[in-house]
């Protein structure tokens, strides 16, 4: 019963950050945030808290390698149908070391990761 209660604890503090970045983005009626389109999954500036602007937007499944991407970035999984995302050390979707299902969202240092993959469910 403890570990019920705190699940659904976390997922309930969970819920309420994402509502907090969600909140920021204009267009949520169109399923946007933040920003990022609905189906897509975006990456953000260097140090831009709160996620408002992409700078980067990917739309199809498999690996897109990142270049000239250091320090800290929002990576948001705005997909749809419950796609995954993966950031990875390789490039071509190589040695993934982070998993992010949609839709969350992620401040990772991208100094290490050379690829992004957007996987189907």
């Amino acid at each position: 019963m403890r570990r019920i209660t705190r699940t659904v604890a976390a997922l309930a503090l969970a819920a309420a950050a994402l509502t907090t970045v969600e909140a920021g983005g204009a267009g949520a009626a169109d399923g946007a945030w933040a920003g990022c389109p609905s189906g897509a999954v975006c990456v953000y500036p260097q140090d831009q808290d709160p996620a408002v602007s992409p700078s980067d937007v990917y739309w199809s499944y498999g690996a897109h390698n990142l270049s000239g991407q250091y320090g800290h970035h929002w990576v948001l999984n705005n997909q749809t149908g419950g796609a995954h995302a993966r950031l990875c050390r390789g490039s071509g979707g190589a040695d993934c070391v982070y998993d992010i299902s949609a839709p969350k969202g992620v401040y990772y240092d991208l100094g290490p990761i050379n690829s992004i993959t957007l996987d189907r469910p």
